[in-house]
């Protein structure tokens, strides 16, 4: 068999995923050890009847019996008892017993699953994300249980407690908005907003009764409403992304982005999502402030739900106040999906304390230039008073920054930081004192975004693979 066919193989899977109707249905567990009492507890999830057949329970066997409803038969197995079952559990923990329930399950019709046992399952059991009536089920076809439960807890956080209670709504109005709307876009729009909008959030804020009101009252509203949502895209790295703006980028009709943000996170978007570049690249002329604000409102006003992605979080340094008051004087709907700001990743991967005890009470959050590329000397006494400070696009004038800090009184001596490219996977850090600092500017290695921490707390950094800031070289002309 050649390489590519083994690889086609590799990609196949050996179980064909399928959910079994068990609704008063008989489910039988033949055993009374732990390993019942969890497929107990599983299955009580479900309006199965359960059999449970055993001499005798553990104490966790007879915890779940009495909490589920099964029905307990106190004796050893026999074929007989899997009469009229949907299922059949053979979880006695010991390899014969379980061998022998396998088999009276075959004869009789029954698919069976052994704890425990993957060589004689006829199924497997998923981790179960229960959300009824809506369900997700894991499986790693029995070769590692653990990674399916770490998925089911991703997918737990994802999906609102509310999810169920959404899908029941829908299925009570199915036949009306067949009836209403007869274009099958128009359902697939309504069910859209239905999911996503104003109805989600109704259920959400203020319950089922008001959620199925909502509901009502937007099959008579034709016109898509608009939204904007400010969203923080975080550093960079995809697994700091936030929840809920996963679950935002998922909605979105258009998605306008910074070029910092990269294309492993904008690809988080609904795949018929347009995308909108709107960031500066080196060489190209970014699209301006005013034409970005004037995007945000004219796609809102066409009904689309437009996510503003933005590097970091979106009220940090990225002009999202300009924004805010476009949509405010447009009477577009929006709302704010914070991000992890490039100095919280920068500190988290250099291990730098921002505050500490005794050190650094405060932190300061500022920026190399002022509107009109000054650096800005204004934070420079919060610097001298003990606070922490971290530089957002300081690069080029770090030079200046050192000197008009140094002017000020702060120490030659006083420990910094530079992050470059924080939380990729090109991070580079490097360490040094004040009056190495200007040697960033001047290093050709160095071309990522940067962050800049100054302050004593840098010098209780965690161990970390930070390089020198000023080369050997410079080092050694200095000395």
């Amino acid at each position: 068999m050649s390489a590519a066919s083994d690889i086609a193989k590799d990609h196949k899977l050996a179980v064909f995923p399928a959910f079994h109707r068990v609704a008063d249905r008989k489910v039988v567990i033949a055993g009374g050890g732990d390993e019942a009492a969890a497929k107990i507890r599983l299955l009580s999830e479900t309006s199965a009847r359960l059999v449970v057949v055993a001499k005798t329970l553990s104490p966790a066997s007879e915890a779940a019996v009495a909490t589920s409803g099964a029905v307990w038969i106190d004796r050893l197995f026999a074929p007989d008892d899997l009469a009229d079952a949907a299922l059949a559990f053979a979880a006695s923990g010991k390899e014969a017993a379980d061998r022998a329930v396998v088999e009276a399950a075959r004869a009789a019709g029954v698919p069976v699953n052994a704890v425990d046992r993957p060589e004689i399952c006829d199924f497997y059991v998923g981790a179960l994300v229960n959300r009824a009536p809506v369900a997700v089920a894991i499986t790693s076809t029995g070769t590692g249980p653990v990674l399916a439960r770490h998925i089911r807890a991703k997918i737990e956080a994802m999906l609102p407690g509310e999810t169920g209670a959404l899908a029941r709504i829908a299925e009570s109005l199915r036949e009306t908005i067949a009836s209403v709307f007869s274009n099958g876009t128009d359902r697939r729009r309504y069910w859209e907003r239905f999911f996503s909008g104003s109805v989600a959030d109704a259920l959400k804020l203020r319950g089922e009764d008001a959620a199925r009101r909502t509901a009502k009252e937007l099959i008579g509203t034709r016109e898509h409403t608009g939204r904007v949502t400010l969203v923080g895209a975080g550093p960079g790295a995809e697994d700091l992304l936030t929840l809920r703006a996963q679950r935002v980028l998922q909605e979105a009709d258009v998605i306008v982005h910074d070029q910092l943000v990269p294309d492993a996170v904008i690809a988080m978007g609904r795949r018929d999502a347009e995308r909108v570049a709107v960031g500066k690249a080196k060489g190209a002329h970014s699209v301006t402030q005013e034409r970005i604000n004037e995007i945000l409102v004219e796609r809102a006003t066409r009904g689309e739900r437009v996510v503003r992605l933005k590097s970091g979080d979106p009220m940090i340094f990225s002009r999202a106040g300009e924004e805010i008051a476009a949509l405010e004087a447009a009477g577009i709907a929006y709302d704010i999906v914070p991000g992890v700001t490039a100095a919280l990743a920068a500190a988290s991967s250099a291990k730098i304390p921002l505050t500490l005890r005794g050190i650094a009470s405060s932190v300061v959050f500022a920026t190399g230039h002022d509107r009109h590329s000054n650096v800005l000397p204004d934070w420079a006494n919060l610097a001298l008073s003990g606070a922490t400070v971290a530089v957002y696009m300081g690069r080029t004038v770090a030079g200046k920054v050192a000197t008009r800090l140094m002017a000020a009184g702060l120490p030659a001596t006083t420990p910094v930081a530079v992050v470059e490219n924080a939380a990729h996977a090109d991070e580079r850090a490097f360490t040094g004192r004040l009056d190495d600092l200007p040697e960033l500017s001047r290093r050709s290695d160095v071309d990522g975004a940067v962050l800049i921490v100054i302050g004593e707390a840098v010098g209780e950094a965690g161990a970390n693979a930070a390089e020198p800031l000023a080369p050997l070289g410079a080092l050694l002309e200095a000395a």
